[in-house]
């Protein structure tokens, strides 16, 4: 999740909140690629998670990136809790998950790069500590109760309101993982394209990086679970937003959809002051009841905004928010497959003559389905398998015409990086269909297994 934003004066006119969003447009040449990813820590003698201190940790995870990799401190209260280098950020989720929050990078080869380089200084501290790291969607065996706290006062709010708004906030907290890609746009009009063709085509993601089938120790009966805790979390800020797909929508109707979301915090001092259901709107009055008489800045605008969490989400730039965590391979070919859909114009409209014809219920269906069966997923007369090898052939075109190259020159372009979505599609297999088979077959039901197998 988002560390405090920063850099933005008083909000003095309500044009100001689209304003931001729309400042966000880049012409093509300066568009960019963030890739994040999370995993879990655990010890590797107990197959316990880490706690935030202590020999074996998160803090030890931390203070061995910061001492031994050059990486600069980030500290809340005094406590460690991030770490930044290089436009890059390391950063944790609420129950000690560890993000990597990549600089703002031109090709896939060099997300990549960064991405091979954060798992090699971090498997090096955690062989020096005596902890692994893996990634999955969701936590496979460890209970609520197991799982830590990070010390951040953002987290300690949101932990106690997500029970009053639904069943499933708390789980998501501590016990999933995710990768997304951050992506840019140019215009109103590239935003609004590129938003529906994201939230109609995540179920697609949600299908093909399906990664989480164990819950507390058994089978939780869906490929990718953390997609389901998603859709009982907090209807107010998480979804597939139909209003994006209603005529005339653009920076304005997200902003005032963004305006309706309830609150979380203000940040003031390096301490987050509770405003938990408060409204922006009263705020931007002076009459939020957290700061009475206070009226708010753009930086409030912003930390806001990082409290919304639907499938895809604008701020400055476009999040895709679909995909379960995985293995090593996947988390370069996430980019790569939004990369290929987004940053090529006949791509773009391919992926837009797909999806345009779907109303919100068949989105929403998708959506669900895609948690439940992955590639096996049916709604109406679509078939997941079928709609993925579609949207999949239309990636690596957009990635060919990209032709970025790598490797000095000597891979012609990122198509190769979608290589473990081709291989699903080609088999019908995602990474959940993989563990599941593991489990019922050479494992014999014994999910200690999957640390040693699938740590990084």
């Amino acid at each position: 999740m988002s560390i405090p934003q920063s850099g933005g004066g008083p909000i003095e006119h309500h044009s100001q909140l689209a304003g931001y969003l729309e400042s966000g447009c880049k012409p093509q040449e300066d568009w960019r690629i963030g890739t994040e990813h999370e995993k879990f820590g655990y010890c590797r003698d107990t197959l316990a998670p880490i706690p935030f201190e202590g020999e074996r940790s998160i803090l030890a995870v931390l203070e061995g990136l910061r001492d031994g990799h050059g990486w600069a401190p980030i500290e809340e209260a005094g406590k460690l809790i991030g770490l930044e280098k290089d436009g890059a950020n390391v950063s944790l989720e609420p129950g000690g998950q560890l993000e990597l929050s990549g600089a703002p990078l031109e090709t896939i080869h060099e997300t990549c790069d960064e991405v091979n380089a954060h798992l090699r200084d971090v498997k090096d501290i955690a062989d020096k500590v005596g902890v692994g790291f893996i990634g999955l969607g969701a936590a496979p065996q460890w209970t609520h109760d197991q799982m830590p706290m990070m010390p951040k006062g953002r987290y300690k709010l949101m932990d106690a309101y997500m029970q009053k708004v639904g069943t499933m906030g708390q789980a998501m907290m501590r016990r999933t993982c995710t990768v997304q890609v951050n992506l840019d746009f140019s215009s109103e009009a590239d935003m609004v394209k590129k938003l529906r063709v994201a939230l109609a085509l995540q179920p697609v993601a949600t299908a093909l990086f399906a990664n989480s089938p164990f819950f507390e120790g058994q089978p939780n009966g869906h490929k990718s679970w953390r997609s389901r805790v998603w859709r009982d979390l907090d209807a107010d800020r998480t979804g597939m937003l139909p209003f994006v797909f209603e005529d005339g929508f653009g920076f304005e109707a997200y902003a005032e959809y963004a305006l309706d979301v309830p609150m979380y915090f203000v940040y003031r001092d390096g301490e987050y002051i509770d405003a938990l259901g408060m409204s922006f709107r009263d705020f931007l009055k002076g009459e939020l009841p957290a700061l009475p008489g206070e009226k708010p800045t753009l930086s409030d605008w912003a930390d806001h905004l990082t409290t919304i969490f639907p499938e895809a989400r604008i701020k400055k730039f476009m999040e895709m928010r679909g995909a379960d965590g995985g293995p090593w391979r996947r988390l370069c070919a996430l980019p790569a497959f939004w990369v290929g859909i987004m940053y090529d114009q006949s791509s773009l409209d391919a992926a837009w003559d797909l999806v345009k014809g779907w109303d919100a219920s068949t989105r929403e269906a998708m959506r669900i389905a895609a948690s439940e069966s992955a590639l096996d997923a049916r709604v109406d007369h679509i078939h997941m398998h079928n709609l993925a090898r579609e949207v999949l052939d239309i990636s690596e075109a957009g990635l060919r015409a990209r032709a970025r190259s790598g490797a000095g020159g000597l891979v012609p372009d990122e198509t190769h990086f979608l290589n473990a979505l081709r291989e699903s599609v080609d088999s019908g297999m995602v990474p959940a269909d993989e563990l599941l088979d593991r489990y019922h077959g050479e494992w014999n039901g014994d999910l200690d297994r999957i640390y040693p197998e699938y740590s990084y």
